[in-house]
């Protein structure tokens, strides 16, 4: 099968709920992305309402208070959002660096790895009533003379000790209270299902990561699995092979590409699109294939989208920087981008401003 990068591109913002925007609640966005940075907190409910035809402020904040999704340390150490589904899979593939049975972390923390289900056992027995802020949780356990080094290591700025429970299935992220994060019992969020079997859960991510991030070669999932979760390569390779009477292989202008047997066909029938989107920095747009995909960030221009720029996205293709002052959204396009449609440009600076909390336009 063959096709092009500007339809495969479009078929891909439609996967994002990006063209069309989609009608889908806040968790199911969060859903579809399968992670979504959440700090700073702005972009994260900037990605999620550029996504909605019809949202309100607030609303991601609201979701991950309320459970409705899970907040946690996952990909590269940074805290995302994501489906009670989603976490389970990547927390289990985040697992199994098993970083917390190294020497340095008995030394640091006062924890051989012996010591590690009875520790992890006080901290959920703590959070059982309700999320305690780190400051009481650490209280907490500090009546033990045996956790008494591992309490203080829970209030760390690095929140090295709070990962590892987090990548082992006991803690996330509750309600903020009095301007505190709080945290929360994993298994006490509804619809929990418990880490899986690594290999189930690495298969899932691999399809996962297709149907929303697809086309994509065995390197864009290294990146995303591998870079981001500690997976390693042979495991990714293995899971490709076991999927392999469910994957479709592409040539997108002449370049290998693997993506879900049952989306090819809608691929294939998606027509290209020069519709104009303005993200955050960091969106997932670009994380997912990683800035490095030269299809979604031209080369030249790379370094100013790894910084955080916010992306003005034309077609799939980030095509230039855009911010807000005051009232005003002002966009610096990269040279060469052909002309955009006025009209459009207008409406979705409109959009943005809007999402944003103000209301003019200046394109």
């Amino acid at each position: 099968m063959r096709t092009t990068w500007a339809q495969a591109l479009a078929w891909r913002l439609g996967r994002q709920l990006l063209a069309p925007v989609g009608t889908g609640t806040a968790p199911e966005v969060v859903a579809r992305l399968g992670a979504l940075p959440a700090w700073p907190a702005q972009s994260a409910e900037l990605a999620v309402r550029a996504r909605r035809q019809h949202s309100r402020p607030g609303e991601v904040s609201r979701a991950s208070d309320a459970g409705e999704v899970v907040k946690a340390y996952t990909f590269r150490g940074a805290t995302h959002l994501m489906s009670v589904e989603s976490a389970a899979d990547y927390l289990a593939l985040r697992a199994t660096s098993r970083q917390w049975e190294l020497p340095s972390w008995t030394e640091t923390y006062g924890l051989a790895p012996a010591d590690w289900p009875s520790f992890r056992e006080a901290v959920r027995d703590a959070v059982t009533d309700s999320p305690l802020a780190r400051g009481e949780l650490a209280e907490a356990l500090a009546h033990r003379r045996d956790l008494r080094l591992a309490a203080a290591g829970l209030t760390s700025r690095s929140d090295t000790l709070l990962k590892a429970l987090m990548w082992q299935g006991d803690l996330c992220f509750g309600p903020t209270r009095d301007g505190q994060e709080t945290l929360r019992r994993l298994d006490l969020v509804p619809g929990w299902p418990g880490l899986p079997d690594t290999d189930d859960a690495g298969r899932r991510a691999v399809v996962a990561y297709l149907r929303t991030y697809g086309p994509a070669t065995p390197e864009h999932l290294t990146y995303w699995l591998g870079e981001g979760l500690s997976a390693g390569r042979r495991a990714v390779r293995r899971w490709l092979g076991d999927l392999d009477d469910r994957l479709a292989r592409l040539q997108v202008d002449g370049e290998p590409q693997l993506l879900v047997e049952e989306d090819a066909e809608e691929l294939l029938a998606t027509s290209s699109t020069s519709t104009v989107r303005f993200l955050p920095g960091h969106d997932q747009w670009v994380m997912g294939p990683g800035t490095a995909d030269p299809h979604v960030v031209p080369p030249a221009h790379r370094s100013v989208v790894s910084r955080g720029a916010h992306l003005a996205v034309v077609g799939g293709v980030v095509s230039g920087t855009w911010s807000v002052k005051g009232d005003h959204l002002s966009v610096g396009w990269f040279p060469g981008v052909e002309a955009v449609d006025p009209d459009e440009l207008a409406d979705e600076a409109e959009r943005v401003l809007r999402l944003t909390g103000s209301g003019r336009k200046d394109p």
